[in-house]
């Protein structure tokens, strides 16, 4: 999947039209949803009257009881305009249809680096969109690629919510070490009463493992649903690649040489 979401925040660099990587995120937002965001994707839709704001429930700005402020979003893109000598000229419609083509754009080069670049006719694939503003996007992205059909699910625009609700929480606990693990023998094998590091190493992930628990638990999970899950990167003596290592879930002396 690719995307430019529609919190991805808009400038004008040195005469270029430019759409992220920065994000205006949910809070504060795009411009429309008053709360003081920043420009963003949205804002051009909503400019463009892709986004309509009477089709959309009054929950935005500080009270969560307001419309979306298409007055708010054109007023940015005016000021962006007056900031920026080479916007002169332009409309803000055309401003804001510039960085939707460069979004477009941005969604269709990886799109061709995994086909084309590969080999595959683009032109026989259908092109799948989801998110809210998924269809907003797809037919200009279709035509580009030459794509004849688009698949717009009557879900898309909840499939990351429905994801976000399925997923496991998981929250990763890490911190360098530099220490001996264990200590081949004559034969070729480990000395499974050799570990150097057994009690510190054993101290530091029993530490780790309490950090990740309770930060779970703060986000309303309870102590007997938390899986904890252990690894090392480990790497043999004399080489500079690191590969990681689980816990094995046997009793064995040495549980990361198993």
């Amino acid at each position: 999947t690719v995307a430019a979401g529609g919190g991805s925040r808009l400038f004008l660099q040195n005469g270029l039209f430019v759409v992220g990587p920065e994000s205006a995120k949910a809070h504060p937002g795009p411009i429309c949803y008053r709360k003081n965001g920043y420009l963003a994707v949205t804002d051009a839709n909503v400019v463009l009257g892709r986004v309509i704001p009477d089709h959309f429930p009054n929950i935005f700005g500080p009270n969560e009881d307001e419309p979306l402020d298409l007055a708010g979003a054109r007023e940015a893109f005016q000021k962006l305009k007056m900031e920026n000598a080479e916007a002169d000229g332009r409309s803000v419609e055309e401003l804001a249809y510039g960085f939707i083509q460069v979004a477009n754009e941005a969604m269709c080069r990886p799109i061709r680096n995994l086909t084309q670049m590969r080999g595959f006719d683009i032109t026989s694939h259908a092109l799948a969109c989801f998110g809210g503003a998924g269809p907003q996007h797809a037919c200009a992205m279709a035509r580009a690629l030459g794509i004849k059909k688009v698949y717009v699910h009557r879900y898309g625009g909840v499939l990351s919510a429905y994801g976000l609700s399925m997923a496991d929480a998981c929250v990763e606990e890490q911190e360098p070490a530099k220490e001996v693990y264990a200590v081949a023998n004559s034969g070729g094998g480990f000395d499974e009463n050799v570990d150097p590091s057994a009690s510190t190493r054993e101290e530091r992930l029993e530490y780790l493992a309490k950090k990740a628990r309770l930060s779970l638990m703060k986000q309303g999970y309870s102590e007997d649903s938390v899986v904890i899950e252990k690894y090392l990167n480990m790497r043999y003596q004399g080489t500079d690649n690191a590969i990681m290592i689980k816990e094995s879930s046997s009793a064995a002396a040495l549980p990361y040489a198993q």
